[in-house]
This record gives structure tokens, sequence and C-alpha cells, in this order.
């Protein structure tokens, strides 16, 4: 499907109501179903990685209830045992959902199939499949670093002390410490190069909430100490930043003004808040309302040199708005980046050159020069997060096409219906 988009003749004034956070349901979606009880999970953004997570759920035999119409889940809580000790799961493109329910899956007695669509095949699971295999774990086939495979546990895991590698994804951390209740003994892991590292600190929030609490007696070491366990309780789901920060995006390259609800910055949890700031350092203003956050976009952009370790998925959306900025802006430590749904610093150099925008790119950087974008046909690679950026960029840009642009709905499946309300 391609998306053919308009741009604004004027700043944009609207108000839009967010989804919740991607990041944030699928952590509870698994904590609620390890837990003792029945939780209900309300403000789900029903994305195809939701329905992913519920159907693997499901498989595995936890009682689970997905109403899409109201946006919320009811969980029936295993106690962290599986009913179903033999399944396959099938994990579409979620790099989220194969490694959170793998460590799942090693924690408890049984033999667990996972596969998923061929750009998941492609992303590296090997820094998980080997701590597996060092806690008793058997995976079949014993030398993969990718999807198809098949992990046996007999006896959970062991516990002790473990050590990840951290510099491809912080996804390892969330997935080991979200099991770590249910290891024989206190699980410890030390982390290097850990990016991401707010994703790791939001999995540590939503184990607290559900009952779970985690030492962290250094800054790279995270501790689960037995007896813990989780308990069901009624969640509600914030909304999602990573899909805000394009309409907070669709003010700044405009001149206008974008309310995103209902949200309040000092009670985000979510890493990438830090958006919020860097728009600041660009010229834009943010203000906390009682109806949300509004944003506010200058009469010209600042160019700007940010770290976006902590929060990569947001590079892409910084990326489209700095071609319009006064001075080039640089983003660094996005290396990691690369092993995304696709090698998203490359993806977004290219699709940004073919569009006449001036770009270099080094291994972990990506340097954006102001230049004067002109219309084209975009290449989502099939990345939800690349067709959603460049939606941005085509609000100032008349001509621009976005092919496969149905790969939003594996975040964000109304986004599309959402953008257009912007447009004339």
């Amino acid at each position: 499907m391609k998306q053919v988009l308009q741009p604004v003749k004027d700043p944009i004034h609207a108000k839009i109501l967010i989804p919740g956070s991607k990041s944030i349901s699928n952590r509870a979606l698994l904590l609620a179903a390890l837990a003792n009880g029945v939780s209900e999970v309300r403000n789900i953004q029903i994305s195809d990685d939701i329905r992913f997570m519920v159907k693997a759920l499901s498989d595995l035999g936890v009682s689970i209830q997905l109403d899409e119409k109201a946006h919320k889940v009811v969980v029936g809580g295993c106690s962290g045992q599986f009913l179903n000790k033999h399944c396959a799961i099938w994990c579409g493109e979620s790099g989220t959902l194969a490694r959170f329910i793998m460590a799942a899956c090693a924690g408890v007695s049984g033999a667990y199939y996972f596969d998923g669509a061929a750009a998941l095949r492609k992303r590296p699971m090997g820094t998980l499949l080997n701590i597996l295999v060092s806690q008793g774990v058997t995976c079949i086939p014993n030398d993969t670093d990718n999807l198809p495979i098949t992990i046996i546990s007999a006896n959970g895991l062991r516990g002790g002390k473990v050590f990840v590698d951290g510099s491809k994804t912080g996804q390892t951390v969330s997935a080991l410490l979200m099991i770590a209740p249910f290891a024989r003994s206190a699980l410890s892991i030390r982390v290097e190069h850990l990016v991401s590292r707010s994703y790791v600190d939001l999995t540590c929030s939503v184990m607290e909430e559900f009952g779970v609490h985690v030492d962290c007696p250094h800054d790279l070491e995270f501790t689960v100490t037995p007896p813990q366990s989780y308990d069901a309780r009624d969640y509600t789901v914030e909304p999602d930043l990573s899909t805000a920060s394009y309409f907070f995006a669709a003010a700044a390259v405009t001149g206008g003004e974008m309310t995103v609800q209902p949200i309040h910055r000092s009670a985000i949890r979510q890493g990438d808040v830090i958006f919020l700031s860097i728009l600041e350092k660009m010229g834009c203003e943010v203000l906390e309302q009682s109806s949300g956050l509004k944003v506010v976009g200058p009469l010209r952009l600042q160019g700007a040199e940010v770290n976006m370790q902590d929060c990569p998925d947001l590079f892409m959306t910084l990326a489209v708005i700095a071609p319009f900025a006064k001075t080039p802006t640089t983003i660094t430590g996005i290396g990691h980046a690369r092993f995304k749904e696709s090698d998203r610093l490359t993806v977004m150099r290219q699709g940004l050159e073919s569009l006449g925008v001036h770009v270099e790119e080094g291994d972990s950087w990506i340097k954006i020069y102001p230049s004067i974008p002109h219309g084209g046909i975009v290449k989502s690679h099939n990345d939800h997060r690349i067709a959603m950026a460049f939606s941005v960029l085509a609000l100032c840009v008349p001509g621009i096409i976005i092919e496969d642009a149905e790969c939003v709905s594996k975040s964000c499946p109304e986004f599309f219906q959402m953008w257009k309300k912007l447009q004339p």
C-alpha cells in the first residue's frame, strides 16, 4: 500500500489522543500472565505486536481476553507456570516478543518452538540464547544466533551471576529481569555497554508495580532476590511517547502547536520523554497543561548535536525535522539502531538523500544538513518507524509517497487516519 501525503499550507494547531505505550503494554501483559490472580490492563495499543503477544500467551495456556473496542486485556495469571508445556510461538516481526517469551519459557519446564517473519529471523538473538544455555536451557540448534529455534528447560533458571553484552539491545536484560523471580536462587545481571538504558529502567518500574523489587547496587548491575512473586492488579498504560513524537515534530516543522492528550511530562516513565528536551534545544516551547502536553514550534528550528543512545527509536523523528533547521544536526550513539526492523541509519540516509537532503553517515552517527527537500518515493523497508517519520517531512514537502505504508500496523495501525486529520 502506498500513502500519498499532502503538505499543509499553514502552521498546525491541533489536539490529539495517543494510544497506550507499546513498550509498557508488552511488559504489563507478560507480568500479568506470570502473576498470581486476575489483572486488567487498560489503554492497550491494539497493534500487530500486541496481538502477537496476546496470541503467544494464549498458546502457552494463559487465560487471556483481548477487548479491542475497549482497548483492554483481562489476564488470568499462571503464577509463573505456563499450563501448556509444548507449543509453537509465532513472533511475527516482534523482537520484543521473541526475547521476552523465550526467557519466560526458559523459566518453566517444557519445550517451545519459536519462529517469526523473515525480518525477525535476521535479528540477533545470540546474547540471550547463550545466557539461557548457561542457565541450564537446551537450544536446538545449539549454535544459532537467529530464529527459528526450540528451547527446552527442565527445572527453570539456576540464578547466580550472569554477564550481558548490552551493546546491541537492552531487551535481553529486560527479558531476564522479568523471569528472575522464578529462578532457583538470586539472579544478578552485570551489563557491559548498555544501550537503551531507559527501557531497562522502565522494565524495573513496571516490575515494581506488579510487586517485584529489583536492586541496583551499581549503575550497570541488577539483582532480583527470591522469594518474590508478581501480584495481579488493574493497570493503566500511559500514552506512547514514540507515537507522540511524530505529532510533536509536526508542530516543530510547521511552526504550529500540538497538544497530546492525556499526558503529563512529570509523570512519564518512558525514556522517550527526552525528545521533548531535544525539541526545546532546537527552539520549541513545551507547555504542561491540564489537558496534556503542548509543543509550540519556532519560526525557524536550530540544529543540535545530541546523543540518542537511550532513545534510538526517535532518532528518525529528529532526522526528518533536521533539514529545516538553520544549522546541521548531528545524532550520535545510535549504532544499535542498525539491528532493528531495518538498518535504520543507512535506510534514513538513503531516504533523505533520495529527497535531496545532504546527509553524512558513520558507524554510530548521522549528520543532517540544512536542505530544501523535494518530493519522491520513500521506501519504508517494511519498518513502521521509517514510514511514520517521513510523514513528518511530508507536511512541508509536496509529492512524497511512502511505499509499503501498511507496516505501521506493527505499532499504530490507525496512524495515517490520525495523521490525515492534520492535513487539508
